[in-house]
């Protein structure tokens, strides 16, 4: 069974995810970037589903010292952003994906069968 990393602080949204998700993978549950970036390294996800907007450092930051350790993790940043140019800075600090917030069920599960097969 894949495992991803719900990086998220709001309790709503975990929730939502978890319950979308359970079933098909194993997750794991970050609050914060910095724990995401913990996480990361100790369980080694298949996938990485990344806030932006976090307490202690931002989702942009967390991608970024993710992607020192693991260049080909998929990472796909969420938000609540989506202005202009919102996309292209969560590229920029290394997510291979962005959606906005809330997230649309099949598009994510479509995103999730692209990176894990």
């Amino acid at each position: 069974m894949k495992t991803i990393l719900i990086v998220e602080d709001i309790e709503l949204n975990i929730d939502l995810l978890v319950q979308l998700l359970e079933d098909d993978y194993r997750l794991l549950v970050a609050r914060d970037g910095a724990q995401g970036v913990a996480l990361t390294e100790q369980h080694q996800p298949d996938l990485v589903l990344m806030d932006i907007s976090l307490p202690i450092m931002d989702g942009y930051e967390a991608t970024r010292l993710i992607r020192k350790t693991f260049p080909a993790l998929p990472i796909i940043g969420l938000s609540a952003h989506a202005m202009q140019g919102d996309t292209e800075k969560a590229i920029a600090a290394g997510c291979n994906d962005y959606l906005t917030k809330p997230v649309d069920d099949v598009l994510l599960l479509q995103k999730l069968a692209q990176y894990l097969g």
